[in-house]
């Protein structure tokens, strides 16, 4: 479940094209609707929570997921029609993919829906994955350093996510992310490419999720969508004005 790009480059649409490419049926809950291209995000318009609650009802009377990821879950309303649904319905593998900018610096989650994914969303978290600015967002620390990198994954596994992955190469030369599963450090890394690129956190998490369908391992899973992150960027292509289109 993500938002709607018109673009094509991100949320919906980029997640669809993963499971796709990755050998998965993908399925599709509107989250949100959202006016931007890949010079930026003009606005995000939440789906009314009736409606996305059918959305999910209607289709788990039907088909249950073997994995699910989530990308924008702007309010508290959303997160906790999600949290009783994952509950009512006993699912696995829940990818979060905590959206709370846009690459354009847009604004995306609120914090009421900040408080409730730590409160009830995360204790029911396979793969956590954030940035290195939502990981200061919600552990409430600063991440500056190496270090604080630690501290926050450490912080985020306690509130109950079972792997955290605080992605990005900010802090270093490389594309760089720390794994941690409440036991372990794992640095995975790939080359930091210039430029910029469009959706790289959706393709990222929706391949993880796609991994975990096909029974891989949490690290594996987040191993091999760390590859299919490198392949898309290398075979990314401009059709606008702004951020390259990932290729998968």
């Amino acid at each position: 479940m993500a938002g709607l790009d018109p673009s094509g480059g991100a949320g919906i649409a980029a997640d669809l094209k993963v499971f796709y490419s990755l050998g998965v049926h993908g399925m599709a809950v509107a989250s949100s609707i959202t006016t931007q291209n890949t010079l930026h995000v003009e606005g995000v318009f939440n789906v009314d929570g009736h409606i996305f609650e059918r959305q999910l009802a209607v289709l788990l009377d039907d088909i249950i997921p073997d994995a699910i990821k989530t990308g924008v879950l702007c309010n508290a309303e959303l997160v906790g029609i999600l949290t009783g649904v994952m509950k009512k319905h006993k699912l696995k593998n829940l990818v979060i993919d905590p959206v709370a900018v846009s690459s354009s610096g847009k604004e995306m989650l609120d914090m009421e829906a900040v408080t409730v994914i730590k409160k009830d969303l995360l204790p029911l978290t396979k793969v956590f994955t954030p940035n290195i600015a939502e990981a200061a967002l919600f552990s409430g620390r600063p991440v500056n350093t190496e270090a604080d990198i630690l501290e926050a994954a450490r912080c985020l596994h306690a509130m109950g996510a079972e792997v955290v992955v605080i992605t990005g190469g900010h802090l270093t030369h490389s594309a760089a992310d720390t794994y941690y599963d409440g036991a372990d450090f794992i640095k995975i890394e790939t080359p930091l490419y210039a430029g910029s690129y469009h959706g790289t956190g959706c393709v990222f998490s929706a391949a993880i999720a796609a991994n975990l369908a096909l029974g891989h391992t949490c690290l594996s899973s987040v191993q091999k969508a760390k590859i299919t992150v490198e392949a898309a960027i290398k075979g990314s292509y401009h059709i606008g004005k702004g951020m390259g289109i990932l290729c998968v």
